[in-house]
């Protein structure tokens, strides 16, 4: 007999993507949507879709999706954000191995879509984009990061072949208000962990991530997309470290 699974899919203000992204979770045992106080039409949405709608407040992603995960009915949880889509062959791969799980955790790829580009290069390829998204709810927790936090899980990990889709940004606007927030984060953990704002990180290692995703991950295959995705991220990171620097310079003047 198939093992049981509760797809969780946190949400904020999603009413353009949260329609098709739970018809892509539907075939799951059941889906549980997580928001946090949406002031769109999210939660109208899915309600056609789902009962299990719980509201909790945001502090960051892996605070929310550690409280939500022990609300899930089934022993197997898969994590879906509201920009991604569960292929019919992901979904079918998904089915299969609950039959009879040889993991605790898999790894599932992304396919990634900027400003409606596909992206297959510059680390933004499912190979290189890839996390824990299906796992044992016993067993399994986010780390206690502010961003980019990965599930952590007390087993044997293995991968799925087939990826999501991911529909990351849209528009550049959008992607300036997320860099927004996730630079906030990011420079938090950078001083919670004691590492260095120094010249390297300020000024090298952004040229560094450049030349990684451009030339050694080959983003130039993916055209003017990739040139302006591998600029972008160089610039996310000179940002996150300027900020971890701000953090610093108010903690020695009694400022936090």
């Amino acid at each position: 007999m198939r093992e049981k699974l509760t797809i969780i899919i946190p949400t904020y203000n999603e009413e353009e993507n949260i329609e098709e992204c739970i018809k892509s979770a539907l075939f799951a045992d059941e889906v549980m949507v997580v928001d946090s106080f949406s002031t769109d039409r999210t939660v109208e949405i899915a309600r056609k879709y789902t009962d299990r709608i719980l509201q909790h407040e945001y502090v960051n992603s892996a605070t929310q999706k550690n409280w939500a995960i022990p609300q899930a009915t089934h022993p197997w949880v898969m994590i879906l954000d509201a920009d991604e889509r569960i292929t019919p062959e992901l979904r079918e791969e998904i089915l299969r191995e609950l039959e009879a799980p040889r993991f605790d955790g898999y790894y599932i790829g992304r396919k990634n879509h900027f400003l409606g580009f596909p992206l297959n290069h510059g680390g933004w390829s499912p190979k290189d984009d890839r996390n824990i998204r299906l796992f044992r709810k016993e067993l399994s927790r986010y780390e206690d990061k502010e961003v980019h936090a990965d599930v952590v899980v007390d087993g044997s990990v293995g991968e799925l072949k087939n990826p999501l889709v991911h529909y990351s940004y849209k528009t550049l606007r959008q992607y300036f208000k997320k860099m927004e927030r996730y630079t906030d984060w990011a420079a938090k953990d950078i001083v919670k962990a004691g590492k260095k704002v120094n010249f390297y990180n300020l000024a090298l290692r952004p040229l560094g991530d450049f030349f990684k995703f451009y030339f050694l991950k080959m983003g130039f295959l993916d055209g003017l997309p990739g040139l302006v995705i591998a600029l972008l991220s160089s610039y996310y990171v000179t940002v996150k470290y300027v900020k971890a620097w701000e953090l610093y310079l108010k903690g020695e003047r009694g400022d936090v």
